[in-house]
């Protein structure tokens, strides 16, 4: 049993390693990643001085909407995210925590990652193209379309590629723009036959999206309930699940005629 006089005098020895450890807590490196909402780009428009849809081969209309992709944007690879980052992130809206292997596979380099993700940009970028010459019986051998995107990488702008490339060769098939003049912005990967699927992320992105004055957010299917989380107000969601349905659903939007769905 302790004295009166020791007990104060150990209680105090043993609170140094608690202390220590709560400290170690709060300031080693936890294996996640910090996101927030990234950068948008207007695919009918320029980035960075260039048009991000080249074409040629085929009459290009003037458009006078925008569709604008989103990204979202994480700590990198070798940052070092605490505990105080991680609970700091927990109660915003605007940040969310995510492991970092699942935003970087394991044991890349950042020269890997970033390789990796210009392959997968690279991909969706001809896929994209090939899902809109597909869904306007266009033929690749005679219409030639070049993408570009300044610093931005992965497989989630693909809808927003095929949407802008329909929208500069064809419209909404009437002669109209498929946005119908609105700011409208997405996300979601395409494959070769039209198929729209999930990216993550999209909570952020919906911000995103309205920071940029969009007013309409096209999400893939499988994601309403993510999108709906942290929706900010003024920002349609219309779900998602194929390129023919995103253009008719926009089409239906534009012209007022037929029904749109909603999350």
């Amino acid at each position: 049993m302790l004295s009166r006089l020791t007990r104060p005098r150990a209680l105090a020895v043993c609170a140094l390693p608690v202390v220590a450890l709560i400290a170690t807590a709060v300031f080693a490196p936890l294996p996640f990643s910090v996101a927030q909402p990234g950068m948008t780009a207007n695919v009918l428009g320029e980035n960075r001085g260039d048009p991000v849809i080249t074409i040629s081969g085929a009459p290009v209309r003037d458009t006078s909407g925008q569709l604008r992709m989103t990204t979202i944007e994480a700590t990198g690879p070798d940052a070092k995210v605490g505990l105080g980052d991680v609970l700091d992130s927990w109660f915003r809206t605007d940040r969310a925590v995510m492991p970092r292997d699942s935003v970087y596979p394991s044991g890349d380099s950042v020269k890997e990652i970033e390789e990796y993700n210009a392959e997968q940009m690279q991909e969706s970028q001809d896929v994209a193209t090939e899902a809109a010459l597909s869904q306007l019986d266009l033929d690749a051998k005679d219409v030639k379309v070049t993408l570009k995107l300044a610093d931005v990488g992965g497989p989630s702008a693909g809808l927003l590629f095929s949407l802008g490339i329909v929208d500069k060769l064809d419209g909404d098939g009437s002669g109209g723009d498929l946005t119908g003049g609105r700011t409208i912005a997405g996300t979601g990967t395409i494959s070769a036959d039209g198929k729209v699927g999930a990216v993550g992320g999209v909570a952020l992105k919906t911000q995103a999206a309205h920071r940029d004055g969009a007013t309409v957010f096209l999400v893939p299917k499988a994601e309403c309930s993510d999108a709906r989380s942290e929706l900010p107000k003024g920002l349609r969601l219309i779900p998602v699940t194929t390129l023919d349905g995103a253009i008719d659903s926009l089409t239906a939007l534009s012209t007022g005629a037929g029904s749109v769905p909603s999350c």
